[in-house]
């Protein structure tokens, strides 16, 4: 069963020449039933802010305590 997230950064993050803002919020599935988006090395998380925004998580050296995550169901 999978899970949703609404995960929102908490603050502005300049990293290896990317952005990261506020207002890029990203709605999130898992795969499976986990009690965070950030569980199964944030795989999801990484793919919508790609498609989405073109930002690249991994690159951006992102991690939990960057953002935050609200569940929706």
């Amino acid at each position: 069963m999978a899970k949703v997230f609404k995960v929102t950064p908490k603050r502005i993050k300049r990293s290896n020449g990317l952005v990261l803002t506020p207002d890029m919020s990203v709605i999130v599935t898992t795969q499976q039933h986990m009690t965070s988006p950030f569980n199964n090395g944030a795989k999801e998380l990484k793919e919508a802010y790609m498609r989405i925004y073109g930002f690249d998580y991994q690159k951006a050296c992102c991690q939990q305590a960057d953002f935050t995550f609200e569940v929706l169901g």
